[in-house]
């Protein structure tokens, strides 16, 4: 799943490939961006915050600038060797291409690609909460934010990137089911907001530097959730079969028993 862990793992393998080379090309593939060209820009910076990933670009007597683009539930990045084969997804899908002398990166079916003055970053981004892997963490300033919306079921809460920038729907449903904690519970009636903020904080950050994302602590297939993707599957700890709740991209798992509605 593109949450926080993937978006920094992306951020990384762009790094290798682009970063500190000069851009011999670039072809995108949407329309607001179809006449911009990129050669002669030097890769700054790869970065990621929250579930949005940044290129930063320099170039000589011109501002910076940072190419914006945001994974949602299908985008990605594939790096390429000039001349391989791009077998990342169907060409279709290919919404960006940025080439340098050692490497092809290619973008697929990003959402928000955007390309704006570096310096206007916060504009766009300001309205984030800390980055659950950024140097900007606060457990602190992220409760704070979650605790002024008493009334927020705290599913939504923990998705709201407005509190906390980096938890999708896989470490939602993981981090409640270990708070023992129904996903509809009303932030008010939450005892301790801290530790559920403090846990999803290190369930994101321990799946930090590779793909296979566990909250178990396993590897192996189907080994590697609570509840998340386990609809009518025995819980692993009273055996209940674990429920689902499906509204549009809002999915939610969680085991009846061992998270209760409140009295």
């Amino acid at each position: 799943m593109p949450e926080g862990d993937t978006v920094w793992n992306t951020a990384r393998v762009l790094e290798r490939a682009l970063q500190g080379d000069v851009l011999t090309g670039s072809d995108f593939r949407v329309p607001q961006l179809a006449t911009t060209g990129l050669s002669g820009w030097t890769v700054a910076e790869s970065a990621s915050r929250g579930k949005h990933l940044l290129l930063r670009l320099t170039r000589d007597g011109e501002q910076p600038l940072t190419l914006h683009s945001h994974l949602r539930m299908e985008g990605a990045w594939r790096a390429y060797a000039p001349g391989e084969r791009w077998t990342g997804r169907p060409a279709h899908l290919i919404r960006v291409v940025l080439r340098t002398k050692r490497s092809v990166a290619v973008g697929y079916h990003l959402h928000e690609l955007a390309l704006y003055p570096t310096a206007d970053e916060e504009r766009h981004l300001g309205h984030l909460g800390p980055d659950l892997l950024g140097a900007d963490w606060s457990v602190d300033e992220a409760v704070r934010r979650i605790a002024a919306h008493p009334d927020t079921t705290i599913a939504e809460a923990l998705l709201d990137q407005r509190n906390l920038a980096g938890v999708g729907n896989l470490y939602k449903a993981e981090t409640l089911f270990l708070r023992g904690l129904w996903p509809w519970t009303p932030v008010s009636q939450v005892n301790d907001l801290t530790g559920t903020v403090t846990l999803a904080q290190k369930l994101v950050a321990s799946n930090r530097g590779r793909w296979t994302q566990t909250t178990t602590g396993s590897l192996r297939r189907g080994e590697t959730s609570y509840v998340y993707g386990r609809r009518a599957k025995p819980c692993r700890r009273c055996g209940s079969a674990i429920q689902k709740d499906d509204k549009g991209e809002r999915i939610t798992y969680w085991c009846p028993r061992c998270q209760p509605r409140p009295v």
